[in-house]
C-alpha cells in the first residue's frame, strides 16, 4: 500500500454507466483483494452489460457472474470507505454524493475502450489494456498481486 493510506473494509468503483470500467475493476478487486474487503460498483447511470468485459476478463479466470449495470442509487448499502471512480462524471458524481459524508474519492482516470474501433482483436486489445492498467492500479493501491 502506499504511502499512509489506509486499507479500506469496503470499496465501490464507479464510472458512467457500470458496464465496463467499473465491473471489470470490481472482477479484478474481488479476485485479488482479500475477502473480508467488501467490493461492489455501480455508474452515474445503467447501461447495459458488455460482452467484451466478459470476453477480457474470462481470459483471466475472472468473471461478474449475474452482474447487472446499476446505479448508485440501485445499491442496498450507501456507505463505503472509498469511493474509486474512473470517468470525470463518475468523479463529480461521487463528489456530490459524499459532500456530507467522511468517504474518500478517488480519482482514477480510465480510458473507455468502447470508443475502440476495427477488428474484434483490435477493440479486445482496448479491453485488455484497461483490463491491465486496473490490475496495476489495484495492485499499487491495495498491495494485492498484480498477476
Amino acid at each position: 500500500m502506499a504511502g499512509n493510506e489506509r486499507s479500506p473494509r469496503s470499496i465501490l468503483f464507479m464510472c458512467r454507466m457500470n458496464s465496463v470500467r467499473s465491473p471489470m475493476a470490481e472482477a479484478i478487486a474481488r479476485h485479488r483483494l482479500a475477502p473480508s474487503i467488501f467490493v461492489a460498483s455501480a455508474g452515474v447511470r445503467a447501461g447495459e452489460r458488455d460482452p467484451f468485459v466478459d470476453a477480457v476478463l474470462a481470459e483471466e479466470g475472472m468473471t461478474l457472474v449475474e452482474h447487472q449495470p446499476r446505479t448508485v442509487d440501485d445499491l442496498e448499502d450507501g456507505y463505503f470507505d472509498l469511493i474509486v471512480t474512473l470517468a470525470p462524471e463518475a468523479h463529480h458524481a461521487a463528489l456530490e454524493f459524499t459532500r456530507s459524508m467522511a468517504i474518500d474519492v478517488e480519482y482514477w482516470p480510465t480510458a473507455d475502450p468502447t470508443a475502440a474501433t476495427g477488428t474484434r482483436d483490435q477493440i479486445m486489445t482496448a479491453y485488455r489494456d484497461v483490463r491491465e492498467r486496473l490490475k496495476v492500479r489495484i495492485a499499487e493501491r491495495f498491495g494485492a498481486g498484480a498477476t
